[in-house]
């Protein structure tokens, strides 16, 4: 618990936190005196003492203890602990963006490391990170669309939800990008930002689906949003193991890719088409959209602090009342 409050604190004067190095100080010093300043007196025999040990004995140490609490505890107020409270207040124009993910089974071709989907929700996390002032939603689909996450300025949930996305995650197999591009323009529609986009990250393979991609494309011109679409994958052959009745084999298999069609899509909305080959390459692609497509928003932050010092004078204070009563009434030495 003091832990957890500690991470949320900060002192105005740290500095003063360097006075506890005295508390070793005056433990070691305590213990090199030891009994040096206890009363004594010279006696012949013991054999008429009884038992010696009592609460007062075992617990002599009590009001050092107490005494070193005290210290602690003021040097702690001393330090004027704080606790922070940032404020953003966000000014400016923002876009309204939806990004757009493929997560049919072609999606999980090994061209890419480890895979084209997981490459591109590694890069899209970063992305989203770079956006703070724009309102950003997900939208999945294959063979049927999905929204994942509603357009909004809350970048931790859409950054969530992007971790959760796997391939599958919509049963129906098939690439109906018409169907995945007109969910994104139906998020969108209603926006009364300046700037709508939608990033479209696809192998571009388009099959089923109840919405070609033209209609699609239309949709968006309509509503003045750009879209900005991403080829990811290749047409080059790879090495893929299939299993058969007679065992493993090994085959080769040429990689799908329509680049067609995804430059059509990106230059009849006003967007531009990019393709990405690598994982590399896909981050070179998100900084150029960033690039394109800029915010004009102005982040204010103001810190708020509230003092912190007052419980540590407080406990400061009772300690040292209950170390002076205790010393001079139970633990009272005499002469």
């Amino acid at each position: 618990m003091l832990t957890e409050w500690f991470k949320h604190i900060q002192f105005a004067y740290v500095w003063v936190l360097g006075l506890l190095l005295l508390i070793p100080i005056l433990i070691l010093e305590y213990l090199r005196r030891g009994d040096k300043g206890k009363a004594a007196m010279l006696i012949t025999t013991t054999h008429f003492i009884g038992n010696t040990n009592n609460l007062k004995l075992t617990f002599r140490h009590f009001p050092f203890v107490l005494r070193c609490l005290s210290l602690i505890c003021l040097i702690i107020a001393l330090a004027r602990p704080q606790q922070k409270f940032t404020e953003e207040l966000t000014e400016g124009e923002g876009i309204d963006m939806v990004l757009c993910f493929d997560i049919s089974g072609s999606m999980t071709e090994r061209d890419f490391e480890p895979n084209r989907l997981e490459a591109s929700k590694d890069v899209a996390t970063q992305f989203v990170q770079q956006r703070p002032g724009d309102k950003i939603g997900v939208v999945i689909f294959s063979n049927q669309s999905f929204t994942l996450c509603p357009i909004t300025t809350d970048h931790n949930a859409v950054l969530t939800q992007i971790r959760n996305i796997q391939s599958g995650y919509l049963q129906d197999e098939g690439t109906a990008i018409g169907s995945g591009l007109a969910t994104s323009v139906d998020r969108l529609r209603s926006s009364k930002a300046k700037s709508k986009v939608i990033v479209l990250l696809t192998d571009g393979v388009d099959f089923g689906g109840t919405i070609p991609p033209d209609i699609a494309r239309d949709m968006a011109r309509l509503f003045k949003i750009k879209v900005y679409t991403i080829g990811v994958g290749s047409e080059k052959e790879i090495q893929e193991v299939t299993n058969t009745p007679f065992g493993p084999v090994q085959q080769t298999k040429k990689l799908e890719f329509n680049e067609k069609l995804l430059k059509d899509l990106a230059q009849q909305t006003g967007g531009e088409y990019f393709h990405a080959t690598d994982k590399a390459a896909l981050q070179l692609i998100y900084n150029s959209i960033n690039q394109l497509e800029k915010s004009r928003v102005e982040i204010s932050t103001h810190n708020r602090y509230t003092e912190k010092y007052l419980p540590w004078l407080a406990a400061a204070l009772f300690f040292l009342l209950i170390e002076i009563t205790l010393r001079y009434t139970v633990f009272r030495k005499f002469p």
